[in-house]
């Protein structure tokens, strides 16, 4: 079964829809309803185990969330749409083709117009509220109904060849099952101790300033920096002014990155380097981010499913996957409860010993440490060789070290090499590769396409180092993104195990982070092992999902504890 939901400029309007073949509704009409009626409608709704489709779940759920709604499974339509309308898998299809043309008409390189959301009102509150005559007309009842059948269509006529239609379909679930996953973890929120965090922030730059100042501890590395470098005025938070002292004290750099800065032994260096790794922190998590994005114990940053094109996960506002290790002390379990933090070991690289059915490279994967298994096979015991070797192989690494230990992987490897080459080479000549479970790479824009008509050896010599630039994308396309899905199947596996054991009357932890191969769930203290179990055999169900039953095992690291600084 499945019920549409829809804005309606009298609230929201909701219609049950059945598959083909099957008897109709009993209620063929849309039903609309005030937004006060939305949680006990759908509440009772949810009884009957439906698949809701609306256009984006960031627009609907967090308001049932917030109604104590958990819903078992919805159809995203903007991202299924995104999915579909780029696949390698349905680019043959009518849903493709139209989606081509509207993005050529926009000039565009995203999703067809119709699947665009619209502006978030100011307020999050109102949403329905502030909905325009637009809005309402685009995402309509009968809007939706026709989108969700083109997508349908557009999934049906994917190829059957290699189980492509049950992959894809695969994708389209775990994608929108992640909508429902970001949606709850942002209302969930990570457990943070604020008064750890200032704890913190006091610890490595001194008392809170006042507004507009600078903390103590930045005010005295900024005299040292002035006297060091004879510039009395100098504002080491001004990239230009900092290069002008620089110079003129001889410290001849091009930039003022990290690794640039290393080289050089004058003595402002230190405190340089010093001054640049507390104004970070500062800047990032200082005193303005704490108030702005903590509260009540919870961060809530707003996760963005799908927000890089290989699938993986962004945020919007608060930098929640980059927390740097210097506060992660301030992410502390509740009392009573634990934080789980489990990561895939070494995703990626098996990954890619499952894409390519690389048996030798899958013998070295089924100890923990693959990379230690790929020394011992072909790099005489030097795990070190063999993990840059590994890195070179699936970032396009062809100089330096890594290009001097090709050769040799190749040869023990040739399964595993030649598919990322062979991606390379796609890439090269301007083709799209694809995800295990059919999610495509960009096509090349305009501008490189241009850049490959050429007509001198010089804009030939150019456009061969554009075209490798684009190889080296499409080599890691394929393994990053094929992780992202097996990452986005974790998680819903995760989820539904989570939810089996609440329903069954049993405690269990709660998703409260992710961040591409790591998971962290805050559990009571009497559901830990439970909550392991489930996220060890998730990890396990997600493998035979994307892979079936191969020899390859993708273990996952766990660690229990207070506080996320002790994970790792």
């Amino acid at each position: 079964m499945y019920l549409l939901l829809a804005a309606h400029a009298d609230g929201a309007a909701l219609q049950e829809l059945t598959p083909a073949g099957e008897p109709a509704p009993a209620h063929p009409e849309p039903q609309v309803i005030s937004i006060g009626e939305l949680p006990g409608v759908v509440r009772e709704l949810e009884k009957r185990r439906p698949r809701w489709i609306w256009n984006r779940t960031q627009d609907w759920y967090p308001r049932l969330l917030r109604s104590g709604i958990e819903l078992e499974r919805c159809y995203d339509l903007s991202l299924c749409g995104a999915i579909l309308a780029h696949s390698e898998f349905t680019a043959h299809t009518d849903y493709a083709r139209t989606a081509e043309k509207l993005v050529q008409d926009d000039d565009l390189q995203g999703p067809p117009a119709g699947l665009r959301p619209p502006p978030p009102p100011k307020e999050q509150g109102a949403l329905f509220e502030h909905l325009g005559p637009a809005t309402t007309a685009q995402h309509s009842i009968e809007h939706l109904r026709r989108e969700f059948a083109a997508q349908q269509n557009a999934l049906n006529g994917a190829s059957a060849e290699g189980n492509r239609r049950q992959r894809l379909q695969l994708l389209l679930a775990a994608e929108s099952a992640g909508s429902m996953i970001a949606a709850a973890m942002q209302h969930t929120g990570v457990p943070w101790r604020e008064e750890l965090h200032e704890k913190i922030l006091v610890d490595y730059l001194g008392p809170r300033p006042a507004n507009g100042q600078r903390p103590a501890k930045l005010e005295e590395l900024t005299a040292k920096l002035r006297k060091l470098l004879n510039s009395p005025a100098l504002n080491p938070d001004s990239p230009q002014e900092l290069m002008r002292s620089l110079h003129r004290s001889g410290i001849e750099v091009k930039t003022t990155r990290q690794w640039e800065l290393k080289q050089s032994d004058h003595p402002a260096i230190v405190p340089l380097l010093e001054y640049k790794k507390l104004s970070r922190l500062h800047t990032a998590n200082g005193w303005a981010w704490l108030d702005a994005w903590v509260d009540g114990g919870r961060f809530r940053p707003e996760y963005v499913v799908g927000g890089v094109v290989s699938g993986r996960w962004a945020s919007r506002g608060g930098g929640a996957l980059q927390i740097p290790h210097q506060i992660r002390g301030a992410v502390h379990a509740d009392p009573g409860h634990k934080l789980i933090v489990a990561d895939a070991s070494q995703l990626e690289p098996r990954v890619l010993v499952a894409l390519s059915q690389d048996t030798v490279m899958a013998e070295a994967a089924k100890d923990k440490d693959l990379y230690a298994g790929v020394a011992a096979q072909g790099f005489g015991g030097d795990r070190a060789k063999a993990k840059i070797a590994m890195l070179g192989a699936m970032y396009g690494a062809t100089s330096g070290e890594s290009g001097r230990l090709m050769p040799q992987l190749t040869k023990t490897y040739p399964r595993a090499v030649g598919l990322v080459e062979r991606a390379a080479r796609d890439g090269e000549a301007g083709k799209t590769v694809t995800s295990r479970l059919g999610r495509s790479s960009p096509p090349p824009s305009e501008w490189w396409v241009q850049s490959q008509q050429t007509a001198t050896a010089e804009e030939q010599r150019r456009a061969d180092s554009i075209a490798r630039s684009r190889g080296r994308f499409t080599r890691n396309f394929v393994v990053q993104g094929s992780a992202a899905d097996w990452a986005a199947c974790w998680l819903a596996e995760l989820r539904r195990r989570l939810r089996t054991l609440r329903s069954n009357g049993s405690p269990a932890g709660e998703l409260v982070f992710f961040l591409h191969d790591e998971v962290m769930v805050h559990s009571p203290d009497n559901a830990v092992e439970a909550s392991i179990a489930a996220i060890e055999e998730a990890a396990s169900a997600a493998k035979e999902l994307l892979f079936g039953r191969i020899p390859v095992e993708f273990p996952v690291n766990i660690a229990v504890t207070d506080s996320y600084d002790k994970a790792k």
